[in-house]
């Protein structure tokens, strides 16, 4: 992996920005840390039907989610002058207003991933399993098993732990019996919004 800054002056559009950047660099990752504050904040609410657009001196507090050059997925929230803190799915329409300054995670493009053929999940069956679709292993202290982790209960997808399997490095992480791979393969479905099926 590596670690790239992102400056993003006055005025500059936060998705718009991280989608041109993926597409003309043609890299995938997500989001490290954010610091700066915006005039406009545009972000959709769930159960919403169209998004939610706020003005004002607004600080930002989290941007997490992935990118890639198929499109984003992030998740704002910021607080307004009252200290009420908001926040859903980023717009575009979200404008800097003197500065934000972005560290970006992007995942390393091997050849191996390259060849890779593209993960592609079923929906939902109309009948509820009775046990998670989602399996995985992690060790303590682990910082992508931490990764990990946050991304499925961030989303609210269901897992089981199970133990890892000995000489494999972790995490783990099954789908429907498939071992898909570690954090890297998990961010990826996240960033195509493939993840969302296993709600």
């Amino acid at each position: 992996m590596q670690a790239l800054p992102l400056h993003l002056d006055p005025g500059s559009d936060v998705r718009r920005s991280i989608e041109q950047l993926a597409q003309q660099q043609g890299v995938s990752g997500f989001v490290l840390s954010v610091v700066g504050n915006l005039s406009q904040a545009a972000f959709q609410c769930p159960g919403k039907s169209r998004p939610t657009v706020l003005g004002g001196e607004l600080e930002i507090i989290t941007l997490q989610g992935t990118f890639s050059p198929a499109g984003v997925h992030l998740h704002l929230s910021f607080s307004d002058a009252e200290c009420q803190v908001w926040g859903g799915h980023l717009e575009p329409g979200s404008l800097v207003l003197k500065g934000a300054d972005l560290l970006l995670g992007c995942l390393d493009a091997s050849p191996a991933a390259v060849e890779r053929p593209a993960l592609r999940l079923r929906s939902i069956p109309t009948t509820p399993a009775r046990d998670p679709r989602v399996t995985i292993a992690v060790a303590p202290g682990c910082p992508y098993s931490r990764r990990a982790l946050r991304l499925l209960r961030t989303l609210g997808i269901p897992y089981q732990l199970v133990d890892p399997v000995a000489g494999q490095s972790v995490p783990q992480v099954t789908i429907d019996g498939v071992l898909i791979g570690g954090y890297d393969a998990l961010a990826e479905l996240h960033g195509t919004g493939q993840l969302e099926l296993l709600r």
